[in-house]
């Protein structure tokens, strides 16, 4: 996730809400968000707020069921996998339509992955096919496509890959492997992710730049009784707190951001407030970038420093308890977490010492950029306290969530990003989804969400052993070597992981459901499954 605040997990005042029964007759709901979407392509969109969206415009091979991590085909009939692992061969179900009427055939399936990893289309997913032949090439910039997906005939694709990869199932149900039509992305100019073309749930049929999107059930959707609502308008820059005020008066249905932490105890004590609260576990890391590419986080001790500098518990209880102070990369939920590891203490004396051995034992001056939605700024003030103590000053850019990835991802210009509110949330439950994407010498590319633009060679050679693996017999083998190369990647001090945070959203009382809808373990919140009572 999350991309994304994701799993989030794990997503200025805008149209109001149509009545409130006309609304729960039509079984249309509002959610709002603080911040403007900023694109829907498949290919290109990475954050919490815009997965769960395009989850549900766009259809893959394969999907989860509903709340959980269970792999199932979507778009795929049935497949089949050889026993060595390099072949998987997909059949589609037959009859599947675009929402501009074209039925979906095989060699859709081939551009669609083809332009995740082309390099033009700029797009931070282009390492989960790493293992398909052609790989290299193709993401080298080389024309030629993927020779390693091959279509037979218009129900068929077949998958060769150069080794085994037991993620690749997982890769095929993410949204980097939405099937997209070629001739809507061509006629879209480069601007696809504003009129998006999908056979998913739903289809956008207005978007209000800075106001709101109004997504419609996709009447041709090819699986039975889904979704359970007629459309939902999503209203952008709408403060949370007022957010959740109106969804207390029954004006807005899920606030997208959250909680604010100076509301929680209120909304939590309330009589109402078992029913509206939804609070559960996620895999989630929040953490603090450092950029391995601007100096003086070049350094190692500098990053070892500032590892030491920052007092957790205290984020921890800005955030009223909703979270754990993070020692290491993985969350606690995944398999591959270490502890036994110990991590970096907090401790003021040892941070000084190692900035006075790498030569600044006056500190230096750097630049914290953080989102803007409470409570970021004030998680960045308690960094930017921390920092101070041994020396550091550091300015505080607290931006849009849009500017503040296109800093880290695209510019590449961020000496430090505090992650939350955009934090990681796992793709999918396996120790590789937090790795390729935001540590690995893949992610650290233009558009990528690898923002410490750190680059380990030895370390991907290990990850790519690790997920070559694919034998469940060796599965336990495979969790131990995810461990060491966690273990072996906080030696090089990357990151300041900082809290595993709890997702906490707020419904309103006529919304159905069980919590793990809405704190969905692969979209955040399902749009396909959430319902009115």
């Amino acid at each position: 996730m999350f991309k994304r605040w994701l799993l989030g997990t794990a997503m200025a005042t805008a149209a109001l809400l149509t009545p409130l029964a006309a609304s729960a007759e039509g079984k249309d709901i509002v959610v709002t968000y603080k911040d403007d979407i900023t694109t829907l392509d498949p290919q290109i969109g990475y954050d919490w707020v815009n997965w769960s969206m395009i989850k549900s415009l766009f259809s893959r091979l394969m999907d989860y069921e509903p709340g959980t991590a269970n792999l199932v085909p979507s778009l795929a009939e049935s497949f089949d996998v050889a026993p060595d692992g390099l072949t998987y061969t997909f059949k589609l179900h037959k009859g599947v339509k675009f929402s501009n009427g074209r039925e979906i055939v095989a060699s859709d399936v081939k551009y669609s992955i083809e332009r995740a990893v082309d390099p033009k289309t700029q797009g931070p997913g282009a390492g989960f096919f790493g293992a398909i032949d052609g790989f290299d090439d193709l993401a080298a910039g080389k024309d030629g496509g993927l020779k390693g997906i091959e279509t037979p005939d218009d129900s068929t694709v077949v998958f060769k890959l150069t080794r085994p990869d037991a993620t690749f199932l997982h890769v095929l149900a993410i949204n980097f492997a939405s099937v997209v039509p070629k001739e809507a992305v061509e006629a879209a100019g480069g601007d696809f992710g504003k009129k998006p073309v999908g056979s998913g749930t739903f289809l956008l049929k207005d978007w209000t730049i800075g106001q709101k999107l109004v997504f419609e059930r996709n009447p041709d959707y090819f699986v039975k009784d889904m979704p359970k609502i007629d459309s939902f308008t999503v209203e952008v820059g709408q403060e949370p707190l007022v957010a959740l005020l109106r969804l207390q008066k029954g004006e807005v249905d899920i606030a997208g951001d959250g909680i604010p932490p100076a509301k929680f105890l209120e909304i939590k004590n309330s009589p109402d407030g078992a029913q509206m609260i939804v609070d559960g576990e996620q895999l989630h890391t929040g953490y603090v970038t450092l950029n391995t590419k601007v100096k003086p986080f070049d350094d190692l001790k500098v990053r070892q420093a500032v590892n030491h500098a920052i007092n957790k518990e205290r984020i921890v209880r800005i955030l009223n308890g909703r979270a754990t102070p993070a020692k290491e990369i993985l969350p606690p939920l995944m398999p591959g977490y270490d502890n036994d590891y110990a991590g970096y203490d907090y401790s003021v004396e040892k941070a000084k010492a190692l900035l006075a051995e790498a030569g600044h034992p006056d500190g230096f001056e750097t630049v914290l950029y953080a989102t803007n939605t409470d409570p970021q700024p004030r998680i960045a003030q308690a960094i930017q306290q921390d920092l101070a103590a041994i020396g550091v000053k550091a300015e505080i850019r607290a931006l849009a969530q849009g500017n503040v990835i296109a800093a880290g991802g695209t510019e590449g210009e961020a000496p430090m990003i505090w992650s939350g509110g955009m934090a990681w949330i796992a793709d999918f439950p396996d120790p590789s989804n937090f790795y390729g994407p935001i540590l690995g010498c893949g992610g650290a590319v233009q558009g990528g969400w690898n923002w410490s633009w750190y680059c380990n060679a030895e370390l991907d050679e290990r990850a790519v052993a690790a997920d070559s693996m694919s034998d469940p017999a060796k599965g336990a083998e495979r969790i131990a070597a995810w461990k060491s190369i966690f273990t072996d990647a906080m030696k090089d001090a990357p990151w300041i992981p900082v809290t595993n945070e709890r997702r906490v959203v707020a419904k309103s009382l006529r919304m159905g459901g069980e919590n793990n809808i809405y704190i969905d373990p692969t979209r955040v919140i399902n749009y396909d499954a959430i319902f009115v009572k």
